[in-house]
């Protein structure tokens, strides 16, 4: 039986060309994502050679989205997106509005109808799911203040988009297209209140429903010891979720991914989920960008040289500015504003999206859906030299904003960090990076010796505890030089770090070590790797847990051959009693 393994060749070219360009992308210091995209090119109908399946790669594409989406719901809760509502859902449809009139306005310079330019501003004005997470997952950004800022103002667009996707038909007519199928100009506020209440139903049942069943189902099959059953498991119900959402639900498949990652975080296993999806999430999302590429016509950079730098001034500079100002308007610190436009200075999959819709409707030409391409490509190509350019100016806005009053001033959301943070009047104290699952028993551990602790932490919920367990806390970001500063290092006694994001944990090591060079800092690693990093950036100390459990297996069992207390607690780790 021989068959065209369009699949299998699709898959085993993009993944092979990939790793190759990544690479050597990664040797000329530049980001591996660009290495994946020139792969597309390559791949792709447009250059001559060996030509990959499209359609099969955009469909791989879409589970890298939704596995990526996924992952990002299993660390968020409802309580975080709604902590940064009161800036993600103004924000979002603002800036939305923004860039759709400054698409619009430029489509009209074109001499573009105006279905035309509105269909082109809304794809320039939504940035790309895939390429937002990397960027922040990468930069130890995910779980900050401004990561979830970030996040949440990417789920109303995608909220908002969906609502686009729905209106637009029965709006083309007016618009200067054609009508879809079954579709009338009178059917507007029909489809429009339709489609919201299918999304709250969704929500709903969720949060209702799922919120308890989905944890559940996770349990049992954690139960039956079956590794490869529970790694089954959790790729089904991201999968599975997502295209139901999809399906019955009209919610996109990244919306949906998102909420199922929501309603399994509530699970003690998933921890455990992330992990066993992270790998496929990398491998997908690397195919999303090698889809992304084969859809780009190079010859568009030569035909249209000045439309091009047009939409790409519009991503980059245009949208950028806009969320800019807004985040600033809403009183929040000027570290956060640069974070969030950086984030958002590119477009991707629901502007292909919204492109093909508006050519199937009559309303935008192939020359503007190419146009959007090139302008994706571009901007994804060249959105992580905006926050390398943040980077750069940080220690700048630092030195500004030292010694001047927070950007929120009186009544300001209390979602955002500010710039200046008191210092604390403790002495001879013990800081404390994080209260989580390891953060809170070494805070408990050093308050039961009699030790003064003061806790850093910006998760609400790990802030309500700590403050319930007597400590002080700031509520900060600990890689805030602010937060360090306010943490009165240069009067402490040890500091712990105790979160899990090793290049953030680097950071606030780093920041440390500049106050005090004879501070006994102890933190948490997974890797060799980690570790190795840690210990650069001036670390005293790194745990790692496999090493912890070991001695402590081994420690129990050689105190119970030798007669004590099986249970007895193992004796600490050498070196981080007189740390």
């Amino acid at each position: 039986m021989h068959h065209e393994p369009a699949l299998i060749a699709t898959i085993a070219a993009a993944f092979g060309l990939a790793l190759i360009l990544g690479f050597v992308a990664l040797r000329l210091r530049l980001p591996a994502l660009v290495g994946y995209m020139i792969a597309g090119v390559i791949l792709g109908p447009a250059t001559p050679g060996f030509v990959a399946d499209v359609e099969l790669s955009q469909q791989l594409a879409e589970i890298g989205v939704m596995l990526l989406m996924f992952g990002v719901g299993l660390h968020f809760s409802l309580a975080d997106l709604l902590a940064v509502r009161r800036i993600a859902l103004p924000g979002a449809v603002a800036q939305i509005a923004a860039a759709t009139a400054l698409g619009a306005a430029v489509a009209h310079g074109w001499g573009w109808s105006l279905g035309a330019g509105l269909v082109f501003g809304l794809a320039l004005s939504v940035a790309s799911t895939v390429v937002l997470l990397r960027a922040l997952e990468s930069r130890g950004l995910l779980d900050s203040i401004n990561g979830r800022i970030a996040v949440g103002w990417l789920v109303v667009e995608d909220l908002v988009m969906v609502l686009v996707l729905v209106l637009l038909p029965p709006l083309a007519g007016w618009l200067g297209g054609t009508a879809a199928d079954g579709a009338s100009q009178g059917d507007v506020l029909r489809s429009f209140l339709f489609t919201i209440g299918k999304v709250a139903a969704f929500v709903v049942l969720m949060l209702a429903v799922g919120k308890r069943i989905f944890p559940w189902l996770l349990w049992q099959v954690a139960r039956t010891g079956s590794q490869e059953l529970f790694t089954l498991c959790v790729i089904a119900a991201a999968v599975t979720i997502a295209w139901g959402a999809a399906a019955v639900f009209g919610v996109s498949f990244a919306l949906g991914a998102f909420f199922a990652g929501t309603v399994l975080r509530e699970s003690a296993l998933s921890h455990r989920a992330a992990d066993e999806t992270l790998p496929l999430r990398d491998a997908f999302s690397v195919l999303f960008f090698v889809s992304v590429g084969m859809l780009f016509d190079p010859r568009m950079l030569f035909d249209e040289p000045l439309r091009v730098l047009a939409v790409v001034a519009i991503v980059l500079l245009g949208k950028s500015l806009a969320a800019f100002v807004i985040v600033l308007a809403f009183r929040y610190p000027l570290n956060t504003a640069l974070t969030v436009s950086a984030s958002l200075a590119q477009i991707g999959e629901f502007s292909f999206i919204l492109a093909a819709l508006g050519i199937d409707l009559g309303l935008l030409s192939p020359e503007g859906r190419d146009l959007i391409l090139a302008g994706a490509i571009l901007s994804i190509f060249l959105n992580p030299l905006a926050f390398v350019a943040i980077d750069r100016l940080k220690p700048w806005l630092d030195r500004r904003t030292a010694g001047t009053e927070p950007a929120g001033g009186e009544g300001a959301d209390p979602a955002a960090s500010p710039p200046v943070i008191p210092i604390t009047t403790l002495t001879n104290h013990a800081v404390v990076v994080g209260h989580g699952r390891v953060g809170s028993q070494v805070a408990a551990g050093l308050r039961d010796a009699g030790q003064a602790v003061l806790v850093i932490e910006d998760q609400d919920a790990h802030v309500e505890t700590a403050r319930a367990a007597g400590h002080e806390v700031i509520v900060a970001n600990a890689a805030h030089p602010a937060a360090i500063l306010a943490a009165n290092l240069g009067a402490a006694r040890w500091l712990f770090v105790a979160i899990p994001n090793a290049f953030e944990a680097g950071q606030v090591v780093l920041q440390a070590r500049q106050i005090s060079a004879a501070l006994p800092i102890v933190v948490r690693g997974h890797y060799e790797e980690e570790v190795e990093h840690l210990n650069k950036q001036g670390a005293s100390m790194v745990i790692m847990g496999e090493h912890e459990l070991a001695r402590g297996m081994l420690a129990r069992t050689v105190s119970a051959a030798a007669g004590a207390t099986p249970d007895a607690p193992p004796p600490a780790a050498p070196g981080v009693a007189s740390a």
